[in-house]
């Protein structure tokens, strides 16, 4: 286990003013293609038309230099790749990986409903094919670079499922807090549950579904709360009928598929978190069969490790991510 002891103080009104001026989630300045050659990297955002034919906003973070390996990145639920999230995606590519996302149905930039996902077969789907596109039609020497999965969250769980329908494609996965199963903390007590799946299949994109706030729950630091919020296209409602359906039948599959993981990974979760659950983490890690794998249990931290914690717990997580991917490349 990690620790790291911190010191938060409450914002006054003041510094809460002068964050919500913020243009972008560092700032106002400098602008946002500035930004990433400060960090000497390259960034494009495109639309990418999905097999079933949505449009899907996407991104890439490239090294100035010839990249190490290639890396497919998944966010999480309500969260899209052009705010906080990219922030991994930029360190990442400035220490040499070619990085690729993009904002999945119904989230950030996608088309959808917002924060409406009937299906997650169906995303997965989209992101295999996106991927996979990225892979053989991007420049002729990426195709033989290792390539690996990122996953936060719910994102975590989209990696497993896309490793289920296309084993061995990829060389490892990274998985940050990933939502093997919704932690009882913030999951409806009984009777909720069974109310909600029988009304689900009458209106399943109804977003009645009583929960806290998530960032509240993710984001330690009060200044990066503030700043999470921020987020001009995040989802502030609660969640849909038909996507929490979706969520509990996946998770529930997910946990029962663990011994059957078979891909490299590393897992890092938060010993604090209450989204998803560190328990089935280490599950995770020991009841998969892959012969290689990681698991970092971080004490005292939540679920937003790479952007809601300290700076220097992030910074301890995303060393911890480079050294397992240096390691391997």
């Amino acid at each position: 286990m990690q620790n790291r002891s911190e010191k938060l103080t409450p914002t006054t009104m003041e510094e809460e003013q002068a964050l919500q001026k913020r243009k972008f989630y560092w700032g106002n300045t400098p602008d946002e293609e500035e930004y990433h050659k400060l960090h000497n990297i390259k960034s494009t955002t495109s639309f990418y038309k999905s097999p079933r034919g949505l449009s899907l906003f996407t991104r890439s973070w490239l090294p100035l230099t010839p990249p190490r390996g290639i890396i497919c990145m998944v966010h999480g639920y309500g969260n899209d790749i052009s705010w906080t999230f990219q922030a991994t995606a930029i360190f990442l590519a400035g220490n040499g990986y070619a990085c690729f996302a993009l904002d999945m149905e119904g989230h950030g930039r996608s088309e959808g409903l917002k924060a409406f996902v009937p299906n997650v077969d169906d995303v997965v789907a989209d992101y295999l094919a996106f991927f996979s596109s990225v892979v053989t039609s991007t420049d002729a020497n990426y195709q033989n670079l290792p390539k690996f999965l990122f996953g936060e969250s719910m994102g975590g769980a989209i990696c497993l499922l896309i490793e289920c329908k296309k084993p061995k494609f990829f060389d490892g996965a990274i998985l940050i807090a990933p939502m093997c199963k919704i932690s009882d903390k913030v999951r409806p007590s009984w009777p909720i549950p069974e109310i909600l799946m029988f009304v689900s299949k009458f209106a399943p994109s109804l977003a009645i579904v009583p929960t806290a706030d998530l960032v509240d729950k993710s984001v330690k630091v009060p200044e990066k709360r503030i700043i999470a919020g921020m987020n001009p296209v995040r989802y502030t409602g609660k969640p849909r009928l038909g996507t929490v359906v979706e969520l509990l039948r996946v998770t529930e599959y997910l946990s029962s598929q663990l011994s059957n993981v078979s891909i490299p990974f590393i897992v890092l979760h938060g010993n604090a978190d209450v989204v998803t659950d560190p328990e089935v983490s280490k599950d995770l890690y020991e009841k998969a069969k892959s012969k290689d794998k990681s698991l970092k249990i971080y004490e005292g931290m939540m679920h937003s490790l790479l952007f809601g914690e300290t700076d220097e717990n992030v910074e301890l997580v995303r060393g911890d991510i480079l050294l397992w991917l240096n390691d391997r490349c």
